[in-house]
């Protein structure tokens, strides 16, 4: 007879219903300015709709999110101005660099991304693209824009952090 393991949440689970294979995520691109110039509000993952060069080109790792951003159109979500290259060894029916895509959100997310949309200052913006156990994945984020001021102070207080942390780890090694 199995042993029975108390979970969390207080019911009994078999031992090796415990522990799932974890899953793999590949990173693509990913868009390091959006966090400077945003405040990231919250966060969320979509998925794409792509040609067959897109995911062949995205798996080698030919693509840039710095130009993209997020556009609701009737009730649905697209990633517009974010860069995939031509894949080098398409043919005619290669894909535009370019284009818009669509991404694949719950309705309730897509609510809530049309709700606060509507309010003055907030962007949806995208913030990495990555294979999930193989499928194109983006991350995506509510965003509201930073003040000059406000990105100044950011980089002071992730300045004044560093050197707190080498105090620290100095005083440690003594």
């Amino acid at each position: 007879m199995a042993k029975m393991y108390m979970v969390p949440d207080g019911s009994k689970q078999h031992p090796k219903k415990l522990s799932g294979p974890v899953p793999v995520r590949k990173l693509i691109a990913s868009n390091k300015k959006a966090r400077h110039d945003y405040a990231i509000e919250d966060v969320f993952e979509a998925g794409m709709v792509l040609s067959g060069t897109e995911v062949k080109a995205l798996r080698a790792g030919r693509a840039s999110l710095v130009d993209g951003y997020c556009a609701l159109d009737g009730g649905e979500v697209w990633l517009e101005g974010a860069h995939i290259s031509e894949y080098a060894h398409g043919t005619w029916t290669n894909h535009a660099p370019r284009r818009k895509r669509k991404l694949l959100l719950h309705r309730h997310e897509i609510e809530t991304l049309e709700q606060h949309t509507r309010e003055k200052g907030y962007t949806i913006v995208p913030l990495q693209m990555y294979f999930l156990d193989g499928r194109a994945k983006v991350e995506i984020a509510l965003a509201r824009g930073k003040k000059e001021y406000d990105k100044r102070q950011t980089l002071r207080e992730q300045q004044d952090n560093r050197e707190a942390q080498r105090a620290m780890r100095a005083r440690e090694i003594r």
